[in-house]
Formats: C-alpha cells, sequence, structure tokens
C-alpha cells in the first residue's frame, strides 16, 4: 500500500472520532518519521495505534473495511463485538464522557424497520429496566435513534455457561450448585415480578470472572414467533422450539413458570453430567418429539456418585408431569440452597472444601508439602487466550488449592488491574498464545505504580527466549522460560508472593 493510504487510514480514523489529532501526532511521531516504504508504513501505523490502544483490532478491521457507520451510539464508543444472536449483536463499550465501560445489545438492521420487532425489543428493554436483581444482567436503557435501536447494559467480564462448561467439561457438584442458587433466585425475582424468561438455555446465562451467574435476554425469545416460517427451521430458534414441545406434551399454557424450571433443570444436569440432557438436533420435528423428553438418562445413570441432595433436585425440576415439578423458582431455590450447605458440609467433612462465598476454589485432595501450602485460597490472575491452556492452568491451580481467574485479552487484563481497588495475589501472562501484547502488558503493569507492586510472571516459549532483553523485570516481576512443570510455575508463583506477603497483608 502507498503512504498516502496509510495516511488516509490515520485521517479516516480522525474524521470519525475514534483518534484525537494529538493521538495520530503523537503516533506519527513515535514512528519516527514517514519515510518508510508505502508497504510497511500501513502496518507500522496500525501496529502503534493498537500497542497505544488507541485503536482496538475490531475498530482497526472496520476501518479496514471502509464502514462508515457503526463506532459510536450516541455517547457510546464501540470497542469491539462480544456476542451475536439472531435479532442482535452485544458489543463492549465505553462512555466517551465518564469512561464507564457497558454492554450494548444492538437489534440488527434487517429487524430494525420492522415495528412487531423493534416494538418488542423496545418492549422488552424496558422490562428489564424495572428488573434489578445481583443475578440478572441490569438494563440501564434503551434508545432508539431512526431505525438504530439499542439497549445499554451492564458489562459482564466472564463468558456464557455454555463456553464455560465447555471448557471446564464437567463442574463440581458445589460449584454447580452455587451457580444455580444464583440463577434460580435471579428467576425467583423476575416470577415475582410477574415474568418468565422462555429462553432458559446456556448460553443466556453468563459467569463473572468472580464466579457469579447473571441471567440475560427475558423475554427475548419470544421474537422469534414472529419470523416467518420459512426462517424457524433448524437451530435458529431451537430453544422456543423445546419450549412449545415441552407445553404440548405436558399440556401447560404458554408462559408457564414451570417450563423454565424444566430447563432449569436441564442446565443443571449439563453441568454436572457435561452433555445436556436432551438429544441435540436440527431437525424441527424431533425436536418436537414427546420421546426425544421421555429419552432422558436419569443423572444418576451418568454420575452414579452424586449426591442425592443434587439428583433429588435435577429430577423435580424435570419431571414431565408439570404438577411433580417445582412450582415456583422460589421453591426450587429453598432446595438448591439446602443442598449448598450439605454439599458444604461434606467437603469440609472431608478434609476442607471452598470457601462458602468463593465459587472458584476447589477442594484441595492433600495438603501441599511445599511453601506453597501456604497459597491456598490466594487468587492468582491468568491471562492466557488459548482455550487448552486455559484448562490446563485452571486446573493445576485449582487442584493446588489457588482462586484462578482466567483473561483472554491482555489489554482488558491491564485495564482491569489499573480499576481494580483489591488486586490479585499474583498475575500470570503466557506469552505463548499472546505474542508480543503479553510483553506490552507486563512491561506496562510495571510501569503503573499502582499495579507495579502486585507480583507478576511472564511466560516465555522456547522460541521466545530472545524476548528477555525487552523486558522490565526485577523482584516480584519475573520472566520463565518453557520448558516448565506446573509445579515449578506454582512454586515461583508462591516464592514472589511470599516476598511481598508481610508488605501486602
Amino acid at each position: 500500500m502507498s503512504q498516502a493510504t496509510a495516511e488516509q487510514f490515520g485521517q479516516r480514523a480522525l474524521d470519525l472520532g475514534l483518534l484525537t489529532d494529538r493521538q495520530l501526532q503523537e503516533v506519527w511521531s513515535a514512528l519516527g518519521s514517514r519515510s518508510h516504504s508505502g508497504k510497511e508504513l500501513l502496518p507500522l501505523l496500525i501496529q502503534t495505534l493498537l500497542r497505544k490502544e488507541y485503536l482496538t483490532n475490531y475498530q482497526v478491521e472496520c476501518l479496514t473495511r471502509g464502514d462508515k457507520t457503526g463506532y459510536f451510539y450516541d455517547k457510546y464508543k464501540v470497542l469491539y463485538q462480544v456476542g451475536s444472536g439472531t435479532f442482535a449483536r452485544v458489543y463492549r463499550a465505553v462512555h466517551t464522557t465518564t469512561g464507564e465501560v457497558r454492554a450494548l445489545k444492538v437489534l440488527r438492521r434487517r429487524y430494525s424497520q420492522q415495528p412487531e420487532f423493534f416494538n418488542r425489543f423496545d418492549r422488552e428493554g424496558r422490562v428489564g429496566i424495572k428488573l434489578r436483581h445481583p443475578n440478572i444482567v441490569r438494563v440501564d436503557d434503551v434508545i432508539s435513534h431512526g431505525n438504530v435501536h439499542y439497549m445499554v447494559m451492564e458489562f459482564i467480564e466472564g463468558q456464557n455457561l455454555r463456553d464455560f462448561v465447555k471448557i471446564r467439561k464437567k463442574l463440581i457438584p458445589l460449584e454447580a450448585t452455587r451457580l444455580m442458587v444464583d440463577i434460580t433466585d435471579g428467576m425467583r425475582c423476575a416470577f415475582e415480578n410477574g415474568l418468565t424468561h422462555r429462553d432458559m438455555k446456556m448460553s443466556n446465562i453468563l459467569v463473572s470472572s468472580r464466579g457469579q451467574a447473571k441471567i440475560v435476554d427475558f423475554g427475548l425469545a419470544g421474537m422469534d414467533e414472529s419470523l416467518p416460517e420459512a426462517e424457524q427451521d433448524g437451530m435458529l430458534n431451537a430453544r422456543s422450539i423445546d419450549y412449545a414441545a415441552l407445553e404440548r406434551i405436558t399440556g401447560v399454557r404458554k408462559d408457564d413458570t414451570r417450563s423454565d424450571i424444566y430447563f432449569l433443570g436441564c442446565m443443571y444436569y449439563n453441568m454436572l453430567a457435561g452433555v445436556p440432557p436432551l438429544t441435540e438436533t436440527k431437525d424441527r420435528l424431533q425436536r418436537l418429539s414427546r420421546q426425544r423428553f421421555v429419552d432422558v438418562p436419569p443423572i444418576l445413570k451418568l454420575e452414579p456418585a452424586l449426591a442425592h441432595c443434587v439428583s433429588m433436585v435435577i429430577n423435580k425440576a424435570m419431571s414431565l408431569d408439570p404438577e411433580k415439578r417445582y412450582q415456583s423458582p422460589g421453591a426450587m431455590l429453598v432446595d438448591l440452597e439446602s443442598a449448598s450447605r450439605r454439599l458444604q458440609e461434606l467437603a469440609q467433612a472431608t478434609g476442607g472444601g471452598p470457601s462458602p462465598d468463593d465459587t472458584q476454589v476447589e477442594t484441595v485432595d492433600s495438603p501441599p508439602r511445599s511453601s506453597a501450602q501456604a497459597m491456598l485460597g490466594r487468587t492468582v490472575l491468568v491471562v492466557e487466550s488459548n482455550g487448552q491452556m486455559q484448562e490446563i492452568f485452571r486446573s493445576g491451580f485449582k487442584n493446588a488449592g489457588y482462586r484462578v481467574l482466567l483473561i483472554s485479552d491482555p489489554a482488558r487484563a491491564v485495564n482491569r488491574l489499573f480499576q481494580d481497588n483489591i488486586p490479585p495475589d499474583c498475575v500470570l501472562i503466557n506469552a505463548q498464545s499472546i505474542g508480543e501484547p503479553a510483553l506490552d502488558a507486563f512491561n506496562e503493569l510495571g510501569a503503573n505504580k499502582k499495579t507495579s507492586s502486585v507480583p507478576t510472571v511472564l511466560l516465555l516459549g522456547e522460541d521466545q527466549k530472545a524476548w528477555k532483553k525487552q523486558v522490565k523485570a526485577a523482584g516480584i516481576r519475573r520472566v520463565l522460560s518453557m520448558p516448565l512443570t506446573m509445579k515449578q510455575l506454582r512454586e515461583a508463583l508462591a516464592e514472589i508472593v511470599f516476598s511481598t506477603a508481610g508488605e501486602r497483608e
């Protein structure tokens, strides 16, 4: 590309309000000059803009495509897309004046000019504004400008329950039960406000980085019933088909809260067994089949060691006879809270278990024999973009008694650490899968007065050892190179945490 193309890229970002003139001039100065060859200037410009966090990868992609809109919604600047559904896309955005981070759920363009859709979208958003509960994602506002309709919502740092379980394979009963307590308590609040969800599924539950479950999308599933029949095939509105099938089989009216309860039971089953109770298929007729519900394997067949207090809740919630099911979320919540207490007692009786207030700490089978024993219950923030490596780190640390937080994007991890009043006990950044942004994040944390006192380890791959020359490491900020065992990594973290324990506690 020519030099003019790079300048046009910068000017376009400036004209759209994504950059200030000061920022753009600063970037040009950082490049030294504009005398690079045309072929290399644009990549250098983009790399510098990303490194300084003046633009995000999402914004760069949109600028590269030549998009002229979608960067701002009123005072909110879009940082990147975090989700996409049938009717809306969800973005992480920041308020340009206050700096507050929010999620924007934006109705897709093809539905935004159809009154039956945007009126329903607006109505459901305003219902969400009235729901205030710690286990329901907060809706702050619903805004319409012409054919653009969006909700301003609480942003949850974490992932949806479907992805959470996909990585973990299955959850231990205490952790699954605590998440179900959160979810069911949110549903209790909705029920007491006269609402059903009608789209209870794993992807509509967000699990925050602190281990708290929050429900999203109250009532939006009903929008798909307005779709043309040709669009109602396949997985597009699979959960609505499941609800319709259950209602037809059990003879209950639409919006019966006991149907939500059935699918709450399905989520609990899935978390514990690692597989959904209902066979998954794209065939509409098979989804509507009664046999699909009859053929659900008993949970104890898959998990024979499951405590009775847990299997009892699942069996009652998933009874095909609606009269034998829980009649309200509140009734189910009582049994879930009882099960949670019982599981906690069992964990403590067998050698010590998780803290009641921390869903992310698991029981340690035997006490560590090294200095890592003092790390029990301490928090490690792992910055890792690879899903398989996330699971390796999660298991390796949690089995030694750590509380584990996972963030895939190093820029988000840095921002979180800058904002947190109570930082984690230690941070691990793995450059093997993240690359140079991991190096930048490590150095940025060391340069900031607030985060320079947080014990931090940068893990380099065998082919990245030369990067040590670029790393600002000393004292509690260390660089480790592969190959390295998990035990060695845990001991290294414990060593640097101990060296600052007296100062931080």
